[in-house]
């Protein structure tokens, strides 16, 4: 069977198998074909509170086998501040940070029931930065304070949060909140309504998440082809080439 990375995150991960915004899902789907099966566990609107909880109802049972891989892209949610229109999702930042360690514990000790497997890859994937005059725009709740309930300065601290939680778990990190200011106009470049991803967005998450499996060993280079090409079956003898 071919081996499995998981996706597991909130909206940008549930939207990101949408193939007509080039959805960087979609793109691993594309990139990885005939090499592994990519699965998405996307939750729109799920903050790392709901996600622990949804823990293992998310991942198969210990005796499957573990996924080569996994995302966890939590935090846009956690990082609604807690006196505006979206407050019922805010998570504190230092809940947050333990969210973040149990939901890696979790997958750790996960993948310890695994022999087939030398260990999972967790690549956490920081929060995406914030255009709040796109959130004005695109209000998800009514809001009468007319001020963004998500902001660029707070999704900052809880992208430093993720990033310092991979390092302290020794374990992969996309900074996206940083990579994504490297470019001018970032702002409507990369974000649809301030949060969600355009093509472009998309595009950087797919090409951040590539490097960081190829810095894991997992590359079209050294992940085999599932089942024989066909230039590799001999039309007089097919059943010989899947004698292995």
């Amino acid at each position: 069977m071919r081996p499995k990375i998981y996706l597991f995150g909130d909206s940008i991960t549930e939207e990101s198998f949408s193939f007509a915004d080039g959805g960087w899902g979609a793109s691993l789907v594309h990139h990885f074909s005939r090499t592994v099966d990519v699965v998405v566990r996307g939750y729109s609107g799920y903050n790392t509170r709901w996600a622990l909880i949804a823990l293992d109802k998310v991942f198969p049972p210990p005796e499957k086998e573990a996924p080569v891989a996994v995302t966890v892209f939590f935090g846009a949610n956690d990082a609604c501040l807690p006196d505006r229109s979206c407050a019922f999702q805010h998570v504190p930042i230092d809940e947050y940070k333990n969210n973040l360690s149990s939901i890696v514990s979790f997958l750790k000790i996960f993948v310890g029931f695994q022999k087939r497997w030398p260990g999972t890859n967790i690549i956490l994937i920081t929060p995406p930065p914030i255009d709040e005059d796109g959130r004005l725009l695109h209000p998800y709740v009514e809001n009468a304070s007319g001020l963004p309930e998500r902001t660029n300065e707070a999704a900052g601290a809880y992208a430093n949060a993720c990033v310092a939680i991979a390092r302290q778990c020794g374990i992969l990190v996309v900074d996206l909140w940083t990579k994504m200011q490297e470019f001018p106009g970032w702002q409507k470049a990369y974000l649809s309504d301030g949060l969600h991803l355009t093509q472009g967005g998309n595009r950087i998450v797919f090409e951040e998440v590539i490097a960081k499996l190829r810095e894991a060993g997992l590359s079209l280079e050294t992940l085999p082809v599932d089942l024989p090409r066909f230039d590799q079956i001999d039309y007089n003898d097919p059943v010989k080439a899947f004698e292995y």
